[in-house]
């Protein structure tokens, strides 16, 4: 809808659309310019503008003999500041209002000036609780998204970093920034990704990234495999840029979205680059096996248990002296539930009072429980393993995918023995290998297809920065 030149009908439009009176605070405020003979009005959003700024502006307005010429020259002569621009429709201006800026309206003109001094409340940039390094930058990214865009600058200042702006929700009318490299990037894949949020059509991300992702990439409910990478790491997200993947960065969130992305991406973290090629290679190989252990000690266990006769003298120790009196299937479900149910306590516990959950879940229900029969001690020792190997896996998504995939294996080859172990082997690396990334490309690339100058480089630290990539 067109503004009008009478500026007591754009007002009073303005009050039925936003609620002026009704809302304390969506702020309108008339005031007279220069010799009073102009009226103009201001629509704010309390809470979103420099109040110092506010304060320059209505002054200058207030002193302003504005009898002639247009909008334009009102900005270009009159309003010292960087961020103003012109509209004509209400539309237009409704989005930028709601999102922190500052609407002029001035009696006798079909048009109006947003003035951009938003503001938003920021918490102080600290290193994320979940890729902590022992040495390298402490900074993390925010839920405001322009000091996000700034920490990627700060680290990359090439003239061709691009960020662009789009909005998703008709209600929320959520800010999404895309971030790429212009000469490294696919320039296909930006135009399918922009394509994707193009045709989004709903009223809100009530879950910000998350919903973003659910709608932009579609995946069988059996999958549990993370399709994208997330990370709270300004120097991350900087290293992928640079690799030639892009960045999705949704406001209200300090959580960035890196595509394209493959298996192996989920297994690399920034501790292994803030140490020695020697130790970052310990550190990854420890991580690779860890991760391994997670996923198959306990349906391996079970299995030594199942056939234990054909077992070589040397390996007998692995059978308990004692089975207990549940079956030992049931025993490590029971475990996997509690583990969870520790981790899900712990989200919810002030952090004060942590450490006494964990002793008591760890300390106190575990031996009181194999004291009662319900445990051996080998389950509880073999699910602590693939406890401590599942929370070594740096991306939790990544982390939460292998637990699915062991709960498969558990069942399979408790109720079905070694069939039902090579069933599930099978079940995984048809879900694996049938799995795409955001690109339609080989989730395992570059295994499949076999590229060994790439797969080196995510398989060992290299010494020296890596050179660009395929994604």
């Amino acid at each position: 809808m067109k503004l009008t030149k009478n500026l007591d009908e754009n007002i009073q439009i303005l009050k039925e659309h936003f609620g002026i009176g009704k809302s304390f605070d969506v702020i309108g405020k008339e005031i007279r310019m220069g010799n009073g003979d102009r009226k103009a009005y201001l629509l704010m959003l309390d809470g979103f503008t420099k109040d110092q700024m506010m304060y320059y502006i209505t002054n200058r307005l207030q002193l302003l003999d504005f009898t002639d010429g247009t909008i334009r020259d009102l900005i270009h002569r009159h309003i010292a500041y960087m961020e103003a621009d012109e509209f004509t429709e209400f539309e237009r201006m409704e989005a930028m209002v709601l999102s922190g800026a500052i609407a002029l309206f001035v009696d006798g003109f079909d048009s109006g000036v947003i003035i951009d001094t938003r503001e938003y409340p920021i918490r102080p940039s600290a290193e994320p609780d979940l890729e902590r390094v022992t040495r390298g930058p402490r900074d993390g990214f925010v839920e405001t998204i322009i000091f996000n865009t700034a920490l990627i600058r700060r680290r990359v200042k090439d003239p061709k970093l691009r960020f662009e702006l789009k909005s998703v929700g008709k209600r929320s009318k959520t800010n999404i920034t895309l971030a790429y490299i212009e000469d490294l990037v696919d320039r296909d894949y930006i135009n399918e990704i922009k394509l994707k949020i193009d045709e989004i059509d709903v009223d809100a991300l009530t879950m910000a990234e998350k919903s973003l992702i659910e709608l932009m990439i579609k995946r069988p409910f059996y999958n549990p495999l993370p399709q994208v990478r997330f990370t709270e790491r300004p120097d991350v997200a900087a290293a992928h840029l640079l690799e030639g993947h892009m960045l999705i960065i949704v406001d209200t969130t300090p959580s960035v979205i890196i595509l394209p992305t493959t298996i192996f991406h989920f297994t690399q973290h920034a501790e292994d680059y803030y140490q020695s090629p020697i130790v970052g290679n310990y550190i990854r190989g420890i991580r690779y096996l860890v991760m391994f252990l997670s996923l198959f000690l306990a349906p391996l266990f079970l299995l030594a248990i199942r056939y234990h006769t054909v077992l070589p003298e040397s390996l007998q120790f692995l059978y308990p002296k004692n089975l207990g009196e549940v079956p030992l299937i049931v025993q490590f479900i029971l475990l996997e539930l509690g583990i969870d149910v520790l981790r899900i306590s712990s989200i919810h516990t002030p952090s004060s009072l942590t450490t006494s959950l964990g002793i008591i879940g760890g300390l106190i229900l575990g031996e009181h429980g194999v004291k009662v029969g319900w445990f051996i001690p080998e389950t509880i020792l073999y699910m602590a393993v693939v406890g401590i190997g599942t929370f070594a896996t740096p991306s939790i998504e990544f982390a939460m995918g292998i637990r699915i995939f062991r709960l498969y294996l558990l069942l399979l080859t408790g109720l079905f023995g070694f069939i039902g172990f090579m069933i599930g082997i099978g079940l995984i690396l048809f879900i694996i290998f049938t799995t795409k990334n955001s690109t339609r490309r080989s989730y395992m690339w570059p295994l499949v297809p076999f590229d060994w100058k790439a797969l080196k480089h995510i398989l060992f630290r290299a010494p020296t920065p890596m050179t660009r990539r395929k994604n």
